[in-house]
């Protein structure tokens, strides 16, 4: 043929005509050792937990699983010594729907005629103990999240119909509105002025097993805010979120302590009143020393806080502790001492009362 050039002949290699199957890769060996060894090691930190099935079967779980309301489940977690959690309102109210045992190979959970308030993250653990002290075996473990579907339930229902959520500026706050339909839209909308809050993936993101997340609180986003969710059919409304802006140093309890009286007549009543300021979501927990504690002095300590607004814009818990003294005694003399303690660490104040 005029135009193609002529090819040039070479012997052929032995098997050079065999027909080669289309589609075959041909892998060579040692990879294929490598490939085994990756697969070894992964397999060491696979999921345990799966789902049982009908008629005996088991399903290995993905990361979300999508059920409908009045569905029960069971869930298995291979091994001898298995700790699961769980939503936590279940162990609230001690739900009887919920039942948990542990058998000689599996831990076994079994949720029976499951609601919209059961959607939720459900994993499981493997215990490693020597002795008394247990850790958690971090290569043996399995989750899953669960949505419980309920056409008359878009938001996953709460037990309270207004919630708190603070604004901390070093991290970030979640609107929990979770839904119960992962493919439901869902908006965030401010109260007053009335508007709808732009989810924009950055700052502000919706993630499906939480709810909307700020990033970066500030004072801007206080306010009350509410979440509308729409899936085939009528939109429906989340509880309403009061979100309070707070700025206060992280760390032990910023305690003072003050006394009614430094001197005190016989048969006077003494007040010593500890004080707290501090973050409005951290619990502050008070103990006392004084005078006729050894000889079993009857006093009355009183506990209780309260929120207040600094007038900045910011929340601030004031957390107080008071002792009471009546009827004052020699015995009652001498130094009155404080100890508050919340999760960073513990603060000690005292101050002295004497006898007339």
């Amino acid at each position: 043929v005029i135009g193609q050039p002529m090819k040039s002949k070479r012997p052929k290699e032995p098997g050079e005509n065999k027909i080669k199957p289309v589609n075959k890769k041909v892998k060579p060996k040692m990879p294929k050792m490598k490939e085994r060894e990756s697969a070894d090691t992964s397999l060491k930190s696979q999921s345990i937990l799966t789902q049982v099935m009908d008629k005996g079967r088991f399903q290995k779980l993905a990361a979300t699983l999508n059920l409908s309301a009045g569905q029960s489940i069971e869930l298995r977690c291979k091994g001898s010594n298995v700790t699961w959690n769980y939503p936590s309102y279940l162990d609230t109210f001690k739900d009887s729907r919920l039942s948990i045992k542990q058998l000689d190979r599996y831990g076994q959970l079994i949720l029976a005629n499951a609601t919209a308030a059961d959607t939720g993250e459900y994993s499981c653990w493997l215990q490693l103990c020597n002795g008394n002290k247990c850790r958690k075996d971090e290569t043996r473990t399995g989750s899953t999240y669960i949505f419980f579907a309920d056409k008359e339930e878009l938001f996953v229902p709460t037990p309270s119909y207004f919630e708190i959520v603070y604004l901390n500026p070093d991290k970030p706050a979640i609107i929990p509105c979770r839904v119960t339909t992962p493919s439901a839209k869902v908006t965030l909308h401010r109260e007053f002025p009335a508007e709808e809050i732009e989810a924009d993936g950055t700052d502000i993101i919706y993630d499906v097993k939480k709810g909307f997340v700020y990033q970066h609180p500030t004072s801007d986003h206080k306010g009350i805010v509410y979440c509308k969710a729409e899936s085939q059919g009528a939109p429906q409304i989340s509880i309403k979120y009061h979100l309070l802006y707070v700025e206060v140093p992280q760390g032990p309890p910023s305690a003072t302590i003050e006394v009614s009286s430094s001197r005190a007549e016989a048969s006077d009543s003494v007040h010593v009143i500890c004080t707290v300021l501090g973050e409005p979501d951290v619990d502050v927990n008070f103990r006392w020393r004084y005078p006729g504690q050894e000889s079993e002095r009857p006093v009355m300590i009183q506990n209780f806080w309260r929120l207040i607004n600094r007038g900045t814009g910011q929340t601030t818990r004031i957390s107080k502790s008071v002792l009471l003294v009546e009827d004052f005694e020699a015995r009652d003399a001498g130094n009155y001492i404080c100890m508050a303690q919340n999760l960073h660490g513990e603060t000690t104040v005292a101050t002295k009362v004497e006898l007339n």
